[in-house]
């Protein structure tokens, strides 16, 4: 037995899970201190979605959310996710790029970098890895965890072992679609903790209705650390509840010694919160619930979502029971990737294109051609030569580390938005989501613009009466 330690996932995961990654710094601010008081290991703040969300709805700047959230944050240490060579994107990135995104993210107040690759192939953690550790960060390597023919016990030990022997400083089994099962938990647990040294924390989603129970078989098999959301903001695709697992460990050799009063006032803040969002439509009362797709497809929470919206644009919601049974068969036709970003939305789309147009692969994304071809790394199973064929034709199908092939664009990419650079991280909002970044940064100067305009005409005295 051993005291368990908890990451907050409110701030990040939380969010992104419930309402599409749309909460406010401003509605941050307030409760901070309080958070940094009640004694999590961890929170979880930033990446994932956050920063697309931040320019691309929120009209905020990413970067200044991160300082201000440290301003306020003393004690406790601040994580963040990141898709490896994807940085916070949606493709593979430079080097330069990806060494700068990790410096600039350490600089600016971030502790812990969960790294994952959607495909669990190491070689995409590699350039993230070794920047974070140059830049005196913990490196958390991530298992992207999912189920298959070859995805086992034995599989993730392998995995762990390569993680462990890069220099990661703890590892993370990440269960993105809330399938990880009590007792395949316990197990998997119990034998990575005797295959490896460093520390293991376990995410998971409630999506399926067993992640509380899942965690308390993990806590027995010797898991360091679980991650958890305040009430308000957890079950259904979100993370368990915070307040319960500490409750359930009280007094037990697990005790996580947080205290149920401080916790309250933190969902007495978020309370308010979630019911504004619920009023407003964004939180969808369908994704508190259990669904049990979640085990029978393996589709993440936000995967179904994402699925429903998609048929819905091309009037074939009557097909959906039709689509997840294709979502398998497509996962299995490209070397059952993992069901997570970005992977979850383009297995997803390939599918709804199969069912919708009654002839699969008629249709095929340029993203799923992309994969094909290699350039997201490899997957666990090689992907037959008929389907290759059926998908890319007679196209070259890379076998190296996929960044190898990119020519440094950091520089380019400068030189491209220089005259909206304020920052040197600017650049880097700029390299991830260039239109959407473009768009922002000419908000921001209009409204700096207009602070100025009016601070002057204040200042001769033309202010309206």
């Amino acid at each position: 037995m051993k005291q368990i330690k908890i990451t907050e996932t409110v701030l990040r995961d939380a969010h992104q899970s419930l309402i599409a990654t749309r909460m406010k710094t401003e509605e941050m601010i307030p409760i901070l201190e309080t958070l940094d008081q009640v004694g999590y290991h961890s929170l979880e703040v930033w990446g994932g979605a956050t920063f697309d969300a931040c320019l691309r709805f929120l009209n905020e700047d990413p970067w200044e959310r991160l300082r201000l959230i440290r301003k306020s944050v003393k004690n406790t240490k601040l994580q963040m996710l990141l898709r490896g060579q994807n940085l916070l994107g949606y493709k593979h990135y430079a080097d330069d790029v990806v060494s700068e995104f990790v410096k600039k993210s350490i600089a600016n107040g971030i502790d812990i970098i969960r790294i994952f690759d959607a495909l669990n192939d190491v070689r995409n953690l590699e350039t993230a890895l070794r920047t974070t550790k140059k830049e005196k960060g913990h490196v958390q390597t991530a298992i992207s965890y999912t189920i298959s023919p070859v995805h086992n016990t034995e599989y993730y030990i392998k995995l762990a072992k390569q993680m462990e022997g890069m220099g990661a400083d703890s590892i993370c089994i990440k269960d993105m679609s809330g399938i990880l099962t009590p007792y395949s938990a316990f197990e998997l647990t119990s034998k990575l903790k005797e295959a490896i040294k460093i520390p293991i924390q376990l995410h998971t989603h409630y999506t399926s209705g067993v992640a509380s129970m899942t965690y308390l078989k993990a806590i027995e098999a010797g898991i360091d650390v679980v991650d958890c959301a305040i009430s308000p903001m957890a079950l259904g695709t979100s993370q368990p509840p915070t307040e319960p697992l500490v409750a359930t460990l009280q007094g037990t050799g697990y005790d996580t010694g947080l205290k149920l009063e401080v916790l309250n006032q933190v969902a007495e803040h978020f309370r308010p919160i979630r019911d504004r969002y619920m009023e407003k439509g964004l939180l969808d009362p369908k994704v508190l619930g259990v669904d049990v797709n979640a085990l029978i497809y393996q589709v993440p929470g936000g995967m179904l979502s994402n699925l429903v919206s998609q048929l819905k644009m091309q009037n074939a919601l009557d097909k959906y029971d039709e689509v997840l049974k294709e979502v398998p068969r497509v996962r299995e036709d490209l070397g059952y990737p993992p069901l997570v970003t970005p992977l979850s939305q383009m297995v997803g789309t390939q599918a709804v294109f199969n069912v919708v147009l009654g002839e699969r692969y008629k249709m095929v994304p340029k993203e799923i051609k992309a994969y094909v071809r290699g350039e997201y790394g490899k997957p666990a199973v090689a992907i037959s030569e008929s389907i290759q064929r059926k998908i890319i034709g007679n196209e070259e199908v890379i076998d190296c580390r996929p960044a190898d092939l990119i020519a440094p664009q950091l520089e380019d990419v400068r030189n491209e938005m220089k005259a909206y650079l304020e920052q040197e991280e600017d650049a880097l909002s700029y390299a991830l989501f260039p239109p959407v970044a473009m768009e922002f940064f000419k908000f921001r100067q209009a409204k700096k613009y207009k602070i100025d305009s009016d601070y002057a005409d204040f200042e001769n005295k033309n202010y309206p009466v």
